[in-house]
């Protein structure tokens, strides 16, 4: 299965630095999602976290760089949300429905995703089996987004759509692809 190509956006008050791009693609083969970033540009004036040690499930990875990624069973209030940061820690919460109900998910003690950095170029790839939370007959929405953090402190927000008045990945309305 060749998958979904994406772009993401900056959310319309906020601006990504000249030459700056986040492409990547999606993709579901049986039960078995792929997801793949690239940051591509001038890196050096982004903040990107530096390869950690010892990856290990951590909180609050959205105050730094940051991609992210949510799953809902179609027509289900339910939801997941995965954070990766490019230091390798990770983390994944499951919600009853609207930022309600938040906590960790437990059917996950690991992320295996890969970091590459070069240059101008960061990679982020994620192969990710979801038997264990998605029955593999049920259709996907997916919403894909990332945080990026400036050398100046700024806070961009990304995604593949905005439809609030405010950056908020959680928008159900924002979940536009469909994964089968």
């Amino acid at each position: 299965m060749k998958g979904l190509n994406f772009v993401l956006k900056p959310f319309p008050s906020d601006s990504l630095p000249p030459h700056l791009e986040i492409i990547g693609n999606i993709s579901r083969v049986f039960n078995t999602l792929n997801l793949s970033y690239v940051l591509s540009g001038s890196l050096a004036e982004l903040v990107i976290p530096v390869p950690a040690d010892m990856p290990a499930r951590r909180n609050a990875l959205w105050k730094e760089t940051c991609f992210e990624f949510f799953l809902a069973l179609k027509g289900s209030n339910q939801y997941w949300e995965f954070n990766l940061s490019p230091a390798g820690h990770w983390n994944v919460f499951s919600f009853k429905s609207y930022r309600h109900g938040m906590k960790e998910e437990p059917s996950f003690t690991s992320l295996p995703f890969m970091v590459r950095r070069e240059t101008e170029i960061l990679r982020l790839s994620l192969k990710l089996d979801l038997p264990e939370i998605i029955p593999a007959d049920q259709t996907l929405n997916v919403a894909i987004s990332s945080v990026i953090k400036t050398q100046n402190g700024e806070m961009i927000h990304c995604a593949l759509t905005h439809p609030g008045t405010r950056a908020d990945f959680h928008r159900r309305d924002s979940f536009i692809l469909e994964l089968k």
